[in-house]
């Protein structure tokens, strides 16, 4: 099998994207049709690009399966049911930059407080321009944790019993904000099931710490034979590597 060769991104580039993920979420903070206006924004700046939306599907389908090529995966409103109903400050608009199956570059803006995360790989996290970190729990026991209850699956719930009675402090049902919030230091642990492309990668880059699938394995997203796993991804976002080993071996007992 030949190797494909990846060319590293600059500086300059990182920027450049990170410049567009913010316009791209200012624009769909002011129009009902987010996703539409975020794909405006970012096909202006980089026609040749790729793009997966929850609501709109693909843009540029083909240009996914060239070498070195860049795809957008955006949710213009997760947490709908937040976002319809009493609690409409729980939603979030999530929109991220996926090269090479791995997710380099993600926001979580929430419109009306006015909060927005942005994330890029190795350089880390901001909230409104400000940067900041996740801190490592070391004590389960104390540990702040968010679950989002799986209905689907047995041996899911079962996974999730396991955790929930290891942890000190658990969370229900909570969605993107969270991970925010992880990104922020103010909770330990999230954990998500039953997941889509669009609903998870754009939050990958935003937290520091470690986040993979339940197993422990790098979450990667083939665009070119882009099949969800049966019951969808399953996630685990934690603030540091011991935190993320203790929740690991909950998860599998």
């Amino acid at each position: 099998m030949a190797t494909i060769c990846r060319t590293p991104l600059s500086d300059m580039e990182l920027n450049r994207f990170t410049q567009i993920v913010n316009k791209a979420a200012d624009a769909a903070a002011e129009v009902v049709q987010a996703e539409q206006a975020i794909v405006s924004v970012i096909l202006e700046e980089f026609p040749s690009h790729s793009i997966y939306g929850e609501e709109t599907g693909w843009h540029n389908r083909d240009y996914a399966l060239l070498p070195d090529q860049f795809i957008w995966v955006l949710d213009p409103i997760d947490g709908t049911w937040s976002f319809v109903g009493k609690d409409n400050c729980a939603f979030g608009i999530l929109i991220g930059l996926v090269y090479h199956g791995k997710p380099i570059i993600g926001c979580i803006d929430q419109p009306i407080l006015k909060l927005r995360w942005v994330g890029v790989k190795g350089k880390g996290t901001t909230i409104n321009g400000q940067e900041v970190s996740t801190v490592d729990c070391c004590d389960m026991d104390k540990a702040r944790v968010h679950l989002k209850v799986p209905n689907y699956n047995d041996d899911a719930k079962k996974a999730y019993d396991s955790l929930a009675k290891k942890v000190g402090k658990r969370l229900f049902n909570g969605n993107c904000i969270v991970f925010g919030e992880l990104a922020s230091g103010f909770v330990d642990v999230m954990v998500d099931c039953a997941l889509d492309p669009y609903d998870f990668l754009a939050l990958v880059p935003v937290v520091e710490g470690v986040v993979t699938d339940w197993e422990g394995k790098e979450l990667i997203w083939n665009a070119s034979t882009p099949v969800v796993p049966e019951g969808g991804f399953k996630i685990v976002a934690t603030a540091g590597k011991t935190t993320h080993q203790h929740v690991i071996s909950a998860l599998s007992q």
